[in-house]
């Protein structure tokens, strides 16, 4: 994960064995986002995701409400937008009007 300014960008898999880890990542520890920020997490650069990240992106949007953070999800790979709305969260999810 790379952070410029209020965009995050993710690389690499979101999958059962990176999961723990990356749900932790982005708000773990003492929150380093401000209340009201607006957080922009791009996914271009995901390579590789199964049902895990659903969960990932569900857990990031639950710490960004408890953080007062507006978080929005932009360029999900297709298969994760497919798993999102296989599990009828995708009107959850806050993510981009552009990429659903």
């Amino acid at each position: 994960m790379r952070r410029d300014g209020n965009r995050i960008a993710v690389s690499g898999r979101l999958m059962l064995d990176t999961a723990k880890n990356s749900a932790s990542e982005l708000f773990g520890g003492a929150p380093e986002f401000a209340a009201d920020e607006k957080l922009v997490v791009d996914l271009a650069e995901v390579e590789a995701v199964d049902s895990s990240a659903v969960s990932v992106l569900l857990q990031w949007a639950r710490q960004a409400r408890e953080n007062g953070v507006q978080l929005t999800y932009i360029n999900l790979p297709t298969n994760l937008c497919s798993l999102a709305k296989l599990y009828d969260v995708a009107d959850v999810l806050p993510i981009s009007s552009t990429n659903s």
